[in-house]
């Protein structure tokens, strides 16, 4: 856009008059009339309390028709998981904790473990074994049982890894072995495989099948100057061929796939402490065949989610940040050409989710800060 500004400042008056409406005709074809702005206020928190929040996921728990939100708390110090309950129209009237431990939680996943129709949830725990709760399909939720190793734990993927129809767990864990746990069909996790290596300083994961075997392949995002990798697997859950992408000495925190230039192969975004954010595009056989960067030089990006922001159906991204306001990268078509809308103030965001929680037909943008408040952002248009 500066370029094109630029341009029409050194032409006549009448040339400038008719740049100025091509460009304004182009601004609307190409989707930047459709800009969305993100806003909050002081109702729209979960709750009051400021806690060390890790992650947040919204998820309908009592078939209601609206977005709930469970958020995780604790990190490294023992607090209470909350389940914080839409009245519709994004008005969180309700919260819940979810069991009866404080433990030092990472990541509550919403999915339906024991496959009957409702969200049930796992959380992951930094030293402490993991925690399964069935949903009894109104939202209430009863321990089933623990899972999983005592691990520095990071982050969870619910995910059908092994592709036998019910949702498994990816557990990463920094300095230590990576898991997969195993669901038998009824909620409960059997130890799998781990990947990566055992001193991995492993931070996030994300999965698909990358290379077009029919297998699932995973996209490790690792921190302390490791190389992140892909993972190729097999029908075994063995994934002992790693593709080494970037530059090799990243500070990777957060990973998410999907195919934002629509050529039928999976790409991956990378979030990363110090650098410009990543966007790898796939070669469809488990390689690279490109790569594109966004956001400022120096981001502090500690989570991300692709998703169409504003109904162009292109894909977007959103971020949260350390120290730094969220940002929503609006794609221009399909190019990787970002235009950024900020978004709240500078904080601790260790971790974010998008759904439409106020039933307008945009996806709104839930935050989990550590040490301040969790917020949301409702998607408006812009003025």
């Amino acid at each position: 856009m500066v370029e094109r500004m630029d341009h029409m400042n050194a032409a006549g008056p009448c040339t400038r008059w008719l740049l100025a409406i091509v460009w304004m005709m182009c601004a609307a074809n190409c989707g930047l009339a459709q800009h969305r702005v993100f806003v909050t206020s002081d109702r729209l928190t979960l709750g009051t309390e400021r806690l060390r929040s890790a992650s947040v996921r919204i998820g309908d728990i009592d078939r209601d028709g609206d977005l709930d939100v469970v958020v995780a708390n604790g990190r490294h110090w023992p607090q209470q998981n909350e389940l914080v309950i839409n009245q519709g129209r994004a008005k969180f009237s309700i919260i819940r904790w979810l069991g009866e431990d404080q433990r030092t939680s990472y990541a509550c996943e919403f999915a339906d473990f024991d496959g009957d129709g409702d969200l049930d949830i796992a959380s992951g725990n930094d030293m402490a074994k993991g925690q399964v709760f069935l949903n009894d399909g109104s939202g209430q939720f009863r321990l089933h049982g623990e899972y999983g190793d005592v691990s520095s734990l990071r982050s969870l993927l619910a995910h059908d890894i092994d592709q036998d129809g019910d949702i498994d767990l990816i557990a990463t864990c920094r300095g230590r072995p990576n898991r997969i746990y195993v669901n038998d069909g009824e909620a409960n996790f059997n130890s799998g495989p781990s990947f990566g290596r055992n001193t991995d300083s492993t931070i996030d994961v994300a999965a698909g099948d990358l290379n077009g075997d029919g297998h699932m392949d995973l996209v490790l995002a690792n921190r302390d100057h490791q190389p992140n990798e892909i993972l190729l697997g097999d029908a075994e859950l063995q994934f002992s061929r790693s593709v080494p992408f970037g530059i090799g000495d990243e500070q990777s925190r957060a990973v998410a796939v999907a195919d934002l230039n629509t050529d039928g192969h999976l790409d991956w975004v990378v979030a990363n402490i110090g650098r410009a954010n990543q966007v790898f595009f796939g070669d469809g056989a488990g390689g690279v065949a490109g790569s594109a960067e966004f956001g400022a030089s120096d981001s502090q990006t500690y989570a991300l989610v692709i998703a169409d922001m504003n109904n162009d159906e292109v894909l977007d991204i959103v971020v949260g940040n350390l120290n730094q306001p969220g940002s929503v990268f609006f794609r221009r078509e399909h190019e990787m050409n970002f235009d950024e809308v900020p978004f709240g103030e500078a904080s601790a965001s260790y971790g974010l989710d998008v759904g439409d929680l106020d039933g307008d037909g945009y996806v709104d943008i839930v935050v989990a800060n550590s040490d301040d408040m969790n917020r949301i952002f409702l998607n408006r248009p812009s003025q």
